[in-house]
């Protein structure tokens, strides 16, 4: 199974502050960063790294920045599937405090500018059986309509609605929903993880995960709904945790894991992720995700 992720890639600078700024103050960083980032080539970065196959679809400049893009996915990811635009490339501005809590700013003309279905050969690259991996960084429209076409086509898809989106979502075309708890509260009105998961699952995705943070993951299908805890970790940086998450639990799914087992795997990944300064440079690399692999015993992996 061949994971299609369509999304986008960044360039993503970050500030490590004391506090977060209130509006209109200024305030200066203890330290300073670049690198790649986008939540698309990050959960490509991520599905990769543990060994699935992946083909990572996404926009970026005629620049500089995206020369230095595509350099850095290419170390990644063997199967790059990038088109250049006439527009400057994305970039994103993290701000991050010193409980590990950060706001994103981003700036996605390249993103916005992307319709994959129409200018790129997806729809005739994608097989059966493969998976379709997506976010909420491309238009809302762009998105239900690679989620439709590849669910059509009898892909597994899925999706982690993050940023969310205005349009409101068909999760008929959602084998599997991955998103945190807020997010979840905001498409459904429950509080609650569990009740707001049913809702999610009422709604049409076939599966949903609602990531707890610290307190884990909550994973619900047609016929069970367990809790699967976390271990308690420092948070150093929770920026990328989400998409350590839905690009590990893909690509472990695309090998064969169980949702469970690859939910577990995925919380500790993430776990180990937020321990760390960075974004995709905090998440575990392939050696790191093997030896979890074997704590855990997925045979099937």
């Amino acid at each position: 199974m061949t994971i299609h992720v369509v999304g986008n890639v960044c360039v993503d600078t970050s500030f490590r502050l004391e506090r977060l700024p209130q509006p209109g103050e200024t305030l200066n960083a203890a330290a300073a960063g670049e690198g790649l980032g986008g939540k698309g080539a990050n959960q490509a970065v991520a599905a990769a790294r543990t060994g699935a196959p992946v083909t990572f679809w996404a926009p970026i400049g005629r620049d500089a920045a995206g020369d230095r893009m595509e350099d850095l996915l290419s170390a990644e990811i063997s199967d790059l599937r990038l088109l250049r635009l006439d527009l400057p490339s994305d970039r994103s501005v993290v701000l991050i405090d010193r409980d590990g809590e950060n706001v994103i700013v981003t700036a996605a003309a390249c993103a916005a500018a992307f319709d994959p279905l129409a200018m790129s050969p997806l729809g005739e690259t994608w097989q059966t059986g493969d998976m379709l991996l997506m976010q909420g960084n491309l238009g809302s429209q762009v998105t239900a309509a690679c989620l439709k076409a590849g669910r059509e086509a009898g892909l597994f898809t899925v999706l982690n609605p993050s940023p969310l989106p205005v349009e409101p979502l068909d999760l008929a075309t959602v084998s599997l929903l991955v998103c945190n708890q807020p997010e979840a509260e905001a498409l459904t009105g429950e509080a609650n993880a569990e009740r707001a998961a049913g809702r999610l699952h009422a709604m049409g995705a076939a599966s949903v995960i609602v990531t707890l943070g610290s307190e884990g993951a909550l994973v619900l299908n047609a016929s069970s709904c367990l809790h699967i805890s976390a271990e308690k970790i420092e948070a150093v940086d929770t920026s990328g945790a989400g998409d350590c998450f839905a690009g590990t639990i893909a690509g472990l799914l695309a090998q064969g894991a169980s949702l469970i087992d690859a939910a577990k795997l995925a919380t500790q990944a993430a776990g180990i992720a937020v321990g760390r300064s960075g974004t995709l440079a905090s998440f575990p690399s392939r050696a790191e995700l093997a030896a979890l692999t074997k704590t855990l015993k997925l045979e099937n992996v």
